[in-house]
């Protein structure tokens, strides 16, 4: 009989840390997925604002309530490496032209 209430209440505290653990978890994702995160920006494109592999905090509220605007920083995977970050400035909307003095590597954020 001992052995027996000694087996429920390890197995109970089991349960119970196994279903706080799902909670908490599915806590976590729904934060990290809707509210923001830390991520890592790799890449010197956004020199010298942020320096490659800088680690900075993307919230991603306000893009539901304000849309992307111009000088906004974006963050997006990349396309050559889905493991990574890419951090880019937005210079324009859809419509948009972009005109600029010089050819240079600038036009190559074009495709992200």
């Amino acid at each position: 009989r001992l052995h027996r209430t000694m087996h429920r209440g390890v197995l109970g505290k089991t349960f119970r840390l196994v279903g706080y653990t799902i909670q908490y978890g599915c806590i976590a994702h729904c934060a990290f997925e809707y509210v923001g995160g830390v991520v890592m920006c790799s890449g010197p494109s956004m020199e010298p604002t942020i320096q490659n592999s800088d680690i900075v905090f993307a919230e991603n509220l306000s893009r539901h309530f304000y849309g992307i605007q111009r000088g906004d920083i974006v963050i997006a995977k990349s396309p050559s490496d889905p493991k990574s970050n890419i951090c880019k400035r937005v210079i324009g909307l859809e419509g948009d032209k972009i005109h600029t003095s010089s050819p240079s590597d600038f036009f190559k954020s074009h495709s992200y």
